[in-house]
């Protein structure tokens, strides 16, 4: 009995204990009214977008080098070829014929290997491309900065051709030469082989007359001068596209027979693109639509963004200080742009898979905006934070720009000019605002016109002074 009476005392006292407490929200410390934040979304889609020409850019040494022939048709013809130099075998300073004592050689054939590298962008199912080298006509050189415009001259001659398609992907199998032994047939990782004139390599290595050229690098990179890279126009069929390679890790193999003391065997040596020394000379040729873009005649409300050094956008806010006249004093919390593909555009070429933002200064240099920049603390939260990568399932870009709106309002920063554009997609640890000649991917987005105009978002509280 006496258990029975405490139980039931006991639950008395939990029923009222929890009567107190109807809303479990109200644990804790209140909330004060007056104090609470309460955002209001304004979205401003007032905004000038104007498509630019992106600036010439050094090309020397890329780590993703293109060879391009591509036929856009919505953004016109796009074309780079490639200026590349040839080193000693092994980077000699001096090189020894392969002979051996009272040996002969004799060349069986030589080819020039290019590497793939990822990339590809253009059409690779249905076209076909025609690679043919020349010599250079002058000489490429160490430690030079070749800018994209670079007009490159070189022999008419070729020292080889191959048409061939795509395949960047896809591994091949040869034969290694094996000094002693019988040749063996590999795998090797994706690479173009194009055969190329044994004269030539005789003439500028192996050939008797070659003894002064083998005597040190410099006379032999003076003599050769280079390779030059192009894409027959003519006999590249279909769109085309933009290929990329690894010129570092290309090369001109050539395989010979030595004959001494009535003892064959085979061999190969390997004559390098010197370490970078290599560059890439760019030609865009405008659609109509873009050069009506670039003349400011355009009526489609589109603007145009293109790698390989093509073309970016200037932005402006022209409303953004007044915006708020009427409302008075404003905190930003947030500010957003989002920039949208022109449904259709993405399909079959797809969108650059990221895009940056910068601002000029007053000497008309390149700095990140307020939320990209490493030395203003609303921009260090990094490279997620600032965004600009693309989506797929929206279609849209999205940059963080809180900082930079907030200084426009007050007149903190003056808009020298602020410009969007395409970027190298795989720097992560950093927000790139430099152009990109390693990557030519395009996206045309929505300026004007449309619900999908390019648009800000801004998420702001008004303040009492």
């Amino acid at each position: 009995m006496k258990f029975y009476k405490l139980g039931l005392l006991t639950l008395l006292i939990s029923l009222f204990i929890l009567n107190g407490c109807k809303n479990q929200d109200s644990i804790g410390l209140g909330v004060d009214a007056s104090n609470q934040l309460n955002g209001t979304l304004m979205v401003d889609t007032n905004i000038n977008v104007i498509t630019v020409p992106e600036d010439t850019v050094v090309t020397t040494a890329l780590s993703r080098t293109p060879l391009s022939y591509f036929k856009d048709p919505e953004l016109g013809v796009t074309e780079s070829n490639i200026a590349a130099a040839l080193s000693l075998p092994g980077y000699a300073t001096t090189y020894t014929l392969p002979t051996g004592a009272g040996g002969t050689m004799t060349i069986d054939s030589s080819v020039l290997v290019l590497p793939y590298a990822d990339g590809f962008y253009g059409d690779s199912l249905t076209s076909k491309f025609k690679l043919d080298v020349h010599q250079l006509s002058e000489p490429i050189k160490s430690g030079t900065s070749y800018y994209s415009n670079k007009q490159w001259t070189y022999d008419a001659a070729l020292l080889g051709t191959k048409t061939f398609t795509v395949r960047s992907h896809d591994t091949i199998k040869i034969y290694a030469i094996l000094t002693g032994r019988t040749d063996t047939l590999v795998k090797v990782a994706p690479q173009l082989r194009i055969p190329i004139s044994q004269a030539f390599v005789n003439q500028y290595l192996f050939g008797a007359g070659a003894t002064s050229y083998r005597a040190s690098s410099t006379a032999f990179q003076n003599a050769v001068k280079g390779l030059y890279l192009t894409l027959d126009k003519s006999q590249t069929t279909g769109p085309g596209g933009n290929i990329m390679f690894v010129l570092d890790s290309a090369r001109v193999d050539v395989f010979y027979r030595t004959d001494s003391a009535g003892v064959s065997d085979t061999g190969a040596v390997r004559i390098p693109v010197q370490t970078r020394t290599h560059a890439v000379q760019i030609k865009h040729t405008h659609s109509t639509k873009v050069q009506a873009a670039l003349n400011n005649t355009s009526t489609d409300g589109l603007f145009y963004l293109k790698g390989l050094a093509g073309l970016k956008a200037k932005v402006s806010f022209p409303n953004i200080k007044n915006a708020f006249a009427g409302v008075g004093n404003v905190v930003i919390n947030r500010a957003e742009l989002i920039v949208k593909a022109a449904p259709g555009t993405t399909i079959p070429y797809r969108a650059a898979p990221r895009l940056t933002m910068y601002q000029l200064d007053i000497a008309k240099q390149r700095v990140p905006i307020q939320d990209a920049s490493v030395s203003d603390p609303r921009g260090a939260n990094g490279v997620n934070t600032f965004g600009g990568f693309y989506n797929s399932a929206t279609g849209e870009y999205h940059f963080t720009v809180t900082g930079y709106i907030q200084d426009l309002i007050t007149g903190k920063t003056v808009d020298y000019g602020t410009f969007i554009a395409p970027v190298n997609p795989t720097v992560g640890t950093s927000i790139d605002i430099t152009p990109t000649v390693q990557f030519a991917e395009r996206v045309i987005p929505v300026g004007k016109n449309s619900p999908d105009r390019i648009k800000l978002n801004i998420i702001y509280t008004k303040i009492n002074k």
